[in-house]
């Protein structure tokens, strides 16, 4: 049990470089989500074509994966641009938003009730993003398409519970990040003529940050998530991505150093967000609720 609970944190540390990885890597933030997810969709496939585990699926299974697919890979989009507009702890804090949008699109698209607790939690959140924002008017572009971002990554978190007792997780990872890579392709022509680049092509030292984020920070914490949920439950697994948030501002402080970029109203704000988390962990320790979300 004690190494399942190593890859557990291991798994959430590559979830906290994510975003380190978004801001070292020089490419927009469209072509760093279009190389993501053409990487990520072609090793796995291979991997899967040569253990034999590749299944064949119909348009209407498609359809209803690549959906979510397209949902991810809009919610990348957005979460990048909120960092690359702003900074890493920006982006990692309007992420946060996404239990405030869940607590009200859940109800809504799954037909349960709401629960007012809930939304009160997230309000408290969405007290502190605004702190954030109202007092710090240097990262309010990078703020609002990181709202954009937690609300895209609400509805895929739901679109997906809807589909994830249907399929294998390979089989939904593969055929989501191909219909992703599809709407990203037609996209981004649109895309690069509005935001132009001087070249389309990583350097260097952008195709090794691409393909240790693909192979960590994408597929093998991808494994690893599968592998823990195999040992533990999906409660303890919630909670403890909770840590995750704290992670990826520790790591920007300590590779990229924002904390000097960083003034008194952020950590104000911050305050109001992790006593949301810890008000919404007390409660579902107490009822013993398993939730998963996966951003």
């Amino acid at each position: 049990m004690g190494k399942t609970y190593l890859k557990l944190h291991l798994s959430i540390l590559l979830a906290g470089f994510t975003g380190i990885f978004g801001k070292l890597i020089s490419l927009n933030e469209g072509l760093l989500v279009w190389y993501r997810l053409m990487l990520t969709f072609l090793f796995v496939f291979i991997y899967l074509a040569v253990i034999g585990k590749l299944l064949r699926i119909s348009f209407r299974d498609f359809r209803r994966i690549g959906t979510v697919g397209c949902l991810l890979a809009l919610h990348w989009i957005f979460f990048y641009g909120s960092i690359k507009t702003s900074n890493v702890s920006i982006g990692v804090v309007c992420f946060s938003l996404v239990g405030f949008f869940t607590s009200f699109l859940e109800p809504m698209i799954l037909h349960r009730k709401f629960v007012l607790r809930e939304l009160l939690y997230s309000l408290i959140t969405l007290a502190g993003v605004l702190l954030i924002f109202s007092f710090d008017t240097r990262y309010r572009v990078g703020i609002g398409l990181g709202i954009i971002s937690s609300a895209l990554a609400a509805l895929f978190t739901i679109a997906t519970k809807r589909i994830s007792n249907d399929y294998k997780p390979e089989t939904i990872l593969v055929y989501e990040m191909f219909a992703g890579f599809l709407l990203v392709s037609c996209l981004l022509p649109f895309y690069l003529k509005a935001f132009p680049v001087l070249t389309i092509l990583p350097c260097r030292q952008d195709i090794i940050c691409l393909l240790i984020f693909v192979i960590f920070c994408t597929i093998c914490l991808q494994i690893l998530q599968i592998q823990v949920l195999n040992k533990i439950s999906a409660f303890t697994v919630n909670l403890s991505y909770n840590l995750e948030p704290v992670y990826s501002i520790m790591l920007a402080m300590l590779f990229l150093g924002e904390a000097k970029a960083l003034n008194f109203s952020f950590y104000i704000g911050v305050t109001f967000i992790v006593l949301s988390v810890l008000l919404q962990t007390f409660d579902s320790v107490r009822k013993g609720k398993a939730k998963v979300v996966h951003g």
